[in-house]
């Protein structure tokens, strides 16, 4: 709620400081004093259009202070964590402080917790903390986008609602999913031809993983074989000729191993040792002759090794992909051509899927419209139930159940909800704020408000004259709602009417003054106690002579009214 207001130079005030309490508080004094610039100035800190003519002659800039406690859980404190906007704390209680100045240049700054915010967020998050009603300047319940969600809080629907949007939400993915693959499929059958020449190609060479390595290895040996046969011949010559190596070592073997007997130890090492070097050469030779005899001296494999390297190069470059990958493309292709195949069988699939999560979403929704109905008539009812008291009981106030069109369908739904009246009986019901009068809209919106109070998280209402034309058992009836509404949430109403001001848990009077030191009008705001409060009520009830019958009937208004002396206090 709203604790405190602090004006600095605005139009006729120099220096105001309001603190405010909950409950009902009424501001009240004659025509002119200066109660709609406190309307301005809050205004200013919850985010309304700038005007350099507010700020008061002389002075280079205007200022307006606004803060609110918040209520744990609050709406409003996750709007600040989007924009990482820290919240006080004042004795464990979140406050948000919302600051406006506006320079004789027209220049405006906004505010929030000290840090610096655009106007628009400085209005959006008034929105969510105050909502001001009046005769000419009215939000919150107007605005039809609010009608839907309000009524929904009203009936209680959270458990439809939240099935709407959950069946619209699998109804979506199962459209998207369905287009999707429609796409896909018309791509690829667009280029159907295109991808069955290419898996022709692919088909037709037969690529093989690692092919271009052993390719390009066995075309290095087909350009080197000849060199290579004479290097083999060469190597294989000095080791048979003039001398057999091989031999010669077998030779010196047998030698030694005739006097292996009596030579002791000496020669079995050296034995050891040409054994070894007897295997070795025999691996060798042997290498030798089969590698000789596996050269290919046939000039047409080169061609052919060529041929095809040269083949795999030409393809794997057509294609964008490396030689290895030509094997990889050539099952990609074909997995997608049996797509294609299949794909028909798919897309039926995924139509049948869209088609039920369509069914499963306009249950779900239909439950839903059949709930808002039922709430809507108990709305109509109840709010009807308020209009006679208020001289409304002519008027009819109809929440409207509008089916969409398909392309308009949501999350939240089939129906457009509008809140509609008819000031005059026989007339059609129209949209509230096109049909009723200023002083109606006022009274309309107060009965409104007095039914669903709990279903909008607005922690403060302001009702500017929601009294003007009335007066009497009206104008009691009024203050008697305002007085149940300020229960449920903090209420400001600058009124008029001596039954309304009785109903306060507040008082404040507004009054224009003389300024010495300035030689200007200055207006000022004054807490009532007891006595004061009593007599600006015999004010109001005689006008500017007081009269003991008019005290006698403000004290009979206080007490009517439960503020007896004793419970009227300051704020």
């Amino acid at each position: 709620m709203l604790v405190s207001l602090s004006i600095r130079d605005v139009v006729l005030i120099t220096r105001l400081d309001l603190s405010f309490g909950s409950g009902l508080s009424v501001l009240t004094g004659e025509t002119g004093a200066g109660k709609s610039i406190l309307l301005d100035s809050l205004g200013l800190a919850l985010g309304a259009r700038a005007d350099s003519g507010l700020v008061r002659a002389g002075a280079g800039k205007l200022s307006v202070v606004a803060q609110f406690d918040v209520p744990p859980g609050h709406p409003v404190l996750d709007r600040l964590a989007e924009h990482d906007l820290d919240t006080p704390a004042d004795s464990g209680a979140e406050l948000l402080v919302l600051r406006r100045v506006v320079g004789a240049d027209g220049r405006s700054r906004a505010y929030v917790n000290d840090q610096p915010a655009s106007v628009g967020l400085l209005r959006r998050l008034g929105e969510i903390m105050v909502e001001v009603h009046g005769q000419y300047d009215t939000h919150g319940l107007l605005d039809p986008a609010l009608h839907g969600p309000l009524l929904d809080a009203q009936g209680d629907l959270e458990a439809p609602l939240a099935a709407c949007r959950d069946a619209w939400a699998q109804w979506r993915a199962a459209a998207h999913a369905h287009a999707a693959m429609l796409r896909d499929l018309e791509q690829t059958r667009a280029q159907e031809a295109q991808v069955r020449a290419i898996l022709d190609d692919l088909e037709a060479l037969a690529p093989s993983p690692g092919e271009d390595a052993r390719l390009a290895e066995r075309r290095t040996a087909l350009m080197h074989a000849e060199k290579v046969a004479e290097g083999l011949s060469a190597a294989l010559t000095a080791l048979t000729q003039p001398a057999d190596v091989d031999g010669a070592l077998r030779a010196a073997q047998r030698s030694l191993e005739r006097i292996a007997e009596v030579a002791g130890g000496t020669v079995a090492p050296i034995m050891e040792g040409l054994e070894r070097a007897a295997i070795e050469v025999a691996e060798v030779l042997a290498q030798l002759e089969r590698a000789n005899a596996d050269i290919d001296l046939d000039p047409r494999h080169l061609d052919q090794v060529e041929e095809r390297l040269f083949a795999l190069r030409g393809l794997a470059r057509k294609h964008d992909v490396a030689v290895d990958d030509l094997a990889g493309l050539a099952e990609r292709t074909r997995a997608r051509l049996a797509a294609l195949d299949a794909g028909g069988d798919d897309v039926a699939h995924l139509a049948r899927a869209e088609q039920a999560a369509r069914e499963t979403y306009l249950g779900a929704a239909r439950t839903l419209s059949d709930a808002r109905a039922a709430a809507a008539r108990a709305l109509d009812a109840a709010v009807a139930a308020e209009l006679p008291p208020l001289k409304l009981d002519k008027a009819r106030f109809v929440t409207g159940l509008d089916s969409l069109p398909e392309r308009d369908w949501g999350p939240d739904g089939l129906d457009r909800v509008t809140f509609l009246v008819a000031t005059n009986p026989g007339a059609d019901p129209g949209p509230i704020h096109k049909i009723a009068s200023g002083g109606e809209l006022a009274r309309f919106m107060l009965a409104l408000k007095v039914v669903v109070s709990r279903a909008r998280p607005v922690p403060t209402l302001v009702f500017d004259e929601v009294d003007t034309g009335i007066g009497g058992a009206t104008a009691a009836a009024v203050g008697d709602r305002l007085a149940r509404l300020a229960r449920e949430v903090q209420v400001l109403v600058v009124t008029h009417s001596p039954q309304v001001a009785a109903m306060g848990d507040h008082h404040w009077h507004v009054a224009k003054a003389a300024d010495v030191a300035d030689s200007a009008t200055v207006t000022t705001v004054t807490p009532l106690d007891d006595d004061q409060r009593r007599e600006e009520i015999a004010r109001m009830l005689s006008g500017a002579t007081v009269t003991t019958e008019a005290r006698a009937a403000a004290e009979t208004l206080l007490r009517a009214g439960g503020r007896t002396p004793a419970a009227c206090r300051e704020p």
